[in-house]
């Protein structure tokens, strides 16, 4: 069946219109023809604003679709060769990856945070045990952009979506999500050193410190852990600190090893 033109049925309805109301003026004695040909006259130019105005509307939105299918394409393009790059052999090159990671995840979060994150979580899980040397020291500068990216990434405390980071096994330096909310931490056997900070941090999700080792104070003041917390087989080699943290549920603190002195919740 041929479809009718929009435009062809406006107009229809537009002279049925200015017909009717022509119509239905002139039936009635009291109205002057001149006054019910402009009467009908603007009805029908009603029908027609109304077609204009919807047709505007209609155009309005297929070029905001179009406008946001090609932003995609272009944020997708930028993801991938931003992946790309983080293999790159030159650090500077890496840094400004993660920085372009980085600011996909705060541009577009509801499609790229969560990714990002796991990108540079994985990053970070990649083997690295800095022997001093100059290259393991560049190394170490472009890990120390990544946690720094992966903080600024997400919400701060109280606010926002629970996102996941898996960082288990992982090497981290001086580890910090001061005031920020997490999901689900992950970091079984990671190996932490300059300290761990989680100042006002609010965990939603479970956190998994077992087998975890960490040189530097450990700062868990005021955090706030709304799961499972597992400390089984942690090592702290320096001060813990334990003020006003919160447990939803009982931690585990099997075979943990903390300091002499230092005061369990």
């Amino acid at each position: 069946m041929k479809r009718v033109s929009p435009l062809l049925l406006a107009f229809a309805l537009s002279v049925v219109v200015f017909a009717g109301t022509l119509v239905w003026l002139l039936a009635d004695r009291a109205t002057s023809r001149g006054d019910a040909l402009k009467t009908a006259g603007l009805a029908g130019g009603a029908v027609a604003a109304l077609y204009g105005l919807w047709l505007n509307d209609r155009r309005r939105r297929v070029e905001e679709d179009r406008h946001e299918l090609e932003r995609t394409r272009i944020s997708d393009e930028r993801f991938a060769k931003s992946v790309e790059l983080l293999g790159h052999e030159a650090d500077q090159v890496r840094v400004g990856a993660i920085h372009a990671l980085g600011g996909l995840a705060r541009t577009r979060p509801e499609i790229y945070a969560q990714t990002v994150l796991d990108v540079l979580c994985a990053y970070l899980r990649r083997p690295f045990k800095d022997d001093d040397s100059a290259e393991d020291a560049r190394e170490s500068q472009v890990r120390r952009t990544a946690q720094r990216v992966i903080r600024a990434s997400l919400p701060d405390a109280g606010t926002g979506p629970a996102y996941t980071l898996d960082l288990s096994g992982a090497r981290l330096d001086r580890f910090n999500l001061s005031g920020k909310h997490v999901g689900l931490l992950g970091a079984q056997g990671a190996t932490i050193v300059n300290g761990v900070f989680l100042v006002d941090t609010a965990f939603t999700g479970s956190v998994f410190l077992t087998g975890a080792s960490a040189d530097g104070p450990v700062d868990l003041t005021r955090t706030r852990f709304g799961a499972g917390t597992g400390f089984r087989d942690f090592t702290a080699h320096d001060e813990v600190r334990f003020e006003g943290v919160f447990f939803a549920q009982p931690p585990d603190f099997g075979e943990a090893r903390f300091p002499a002195g230092t005061e369990l919740p």
